[in-house]
């Protein structure tokens, strides 16, 4: 009696198995999860233009003297006072080395990585220039044309940190980064008094100013962007813009001194 239960068990369990392999071969094969379409070269034909002026509002803060005697060779490669350059302030109050840049709105486009290496110079114990942009992968290099030793101390939060001297005459330092960051400190151990800042972006949107204070940025496909000024001690403000096919649109920024 008890194998005739078992076996019974055995006939109702294997038909279940059965019934329900025929149910999931009724149902519909799962399709594939959709992907993303890939990217596509800016169309160029119908790019426009953004530009602009940075200015600052107010009393420019009067830049400190950067007392080099702890090094005469310092003294020596520089023939008058050098001052800090935080804020570096031009004709009618415009902005020096503010980074503009289009903050958000690009689609879907691939950018090709310039060929050309963007260069940190040591010359008279400072940095030039003092703000750097370049975008993921381009080389980056760093030479020294004074006639002793600087360090050069890269300090970002997104990409390698990386420390190394580099004596007079000797071959540039070249490096990449991997990964998209804003201000990222640059020192040398040796001269606490040198200072920079290197930007990295993923497109080729972006400009400084010089000392005139104005930026061009080229090749802007169509659409609407938030744009985006920065500057070490003034921190960044946005604006927004609609750029239409072949157009020319101007955004002028300001800070506030106070």
């Amino acid at each position: 009696m008890k194998a005739r239960i078992v076996g019974l068990a055995s006939v109702l369990a294997l038909a279940v198995l059965v019934v329900g392999c025929a149910k999931k071969s009724t149902q519909p094969s799962e399709q594939p999860a959709a992907t993303a379409p890939a990217a596509q070269p800016v169309p160029t034909a119908n790019a426009g233009t953004i530009t602009g002026t940075v200015k600052l509002v107010g009393a420019a803060p009067k830049m400190a003297i950067i007392h080099m005697g702890a090094d005469p060779a310092c003294e020596k490669n520089n023939t008058g006072p050098v001052h800090a350059q935080e804020v570096v302030v031009g004709k009618d109050n415009a902005l020096e080395n503010v980074v503009v840049y289009i903050k958000s709105g690009l689609g879907n486009y691939s950018y090709p990585t310039p060929t050309t290496p963007v260069t940190l110079d040591q010359k008279g114990c400072m940095y030039h220039p003092h703000v750097i942009s370049l975008m993921v992968g381009q080389q980056f290099q760093v030479i020294n044309s004074d006639s002793l030793t600087h360090n050069i101390h890269v300090m970002p939060t997104d990409n390698r940190e990386w420390n190394e001297s580099q004596p007079q005459g000797a071959s540039p330092i070249i490096k990449t980064f991997q990964r998209p960051e804003m201000a990222i400190p640059v020192k040398c151990n040796i001269h606490p008094w040198m200072k920079a800042y290197i930007n990295v972006f993923s497109n080729p949107y972006f400009a400084t100013t010089g000392d005139d204070g104005t930026f061009t940025i080229t090749n802007v496909p169509p659409g609407n962007y938030t744009i985006e000024a920065w500057q070490e001690k003034y921190g960044t403000t946005d604006q927004t813009v609609t750029v239409g096919p072949k157009e020319t649109k101007t955004v002028n920024f300001s800070f506030n001194a106070k």
